[in-house]
């Protein structure tokens, strides 16, 4: 992400959420950064897609407990599907971020050389929490679901701030 990008003006920005399986962590990002960016009135302006390092899960939709907890706030995951990163994401996308450590090294090694600006850890953008990774809620109860979506909420506003700043020049919202 340049600053040449910044100054051009883009008209879409596109983000990519990912986690290991891309049924817990990653989906609830997409779904709760599509609806900050509905709210904001720049869903034409900002494409959002998950996806996941490993195969385990392709094809399927959010884990259950995922979907429960996205749909008590008011998101719906349900047409959600896993699909497995590649390469070539990086060239799709502006935002590569993942949700912990294991799954940026997974990226990094992924990586096409240049592309490096455009990996980051998704809960940089909420510094305030100073948690660094989204843990993983697969192996726990419910709990853990509501912990993911608290923190993505907040990391989530986060990145919106930064996609304004440094490509869409848009203020308040």
């Amino acid at each position: 992400m340049s600053a040449e990008n910044a100054a051009e003006g883009r008209s879409e920005v596109a983000v990519l959420f990912v986690c290991m399986g891309n049924i817990c962590r990653s989906p609830t990002a997409e779904g709760v950064f599509a609806k900050v960016v509905r709210e904001a009135g720049l869903a034409e302006r900002i494409r959002i897609d998950s996806a996941g390092t490993h195969a385990y899960h392709l094809g399927e939709p959010p884990d259950r407990r995922a979907q429960k907890t996205a749909r008590a706030r008011g998101i719906d995951l349900g047409h959600l599907r896993a699909r497995r990163v590649g390469a070539e994401d990086f060239l799709a996308f502006d935002y590569v971020l993942a949700m912990d450590r294991d799954n940026h090294a997974h990226l990094a090694a992924l990586c096409p050389q240049g592309m490096e600006g455009r990996l980051r850890l998704f809960m940089e953008f909420a510094p305030e929490l100073r948690i660094p990774e989204v843990p993983d809620p697969y192996y726990g109860g419910g709990e853990g679901f509501e912990r993911v979506f608290d923190l993505v909420e907040a990391a989530a506003e986060g990145l919106l701030a930064d996609i304004r700043r440094r490509y869409l020049d848009v203020r308040g919202g």
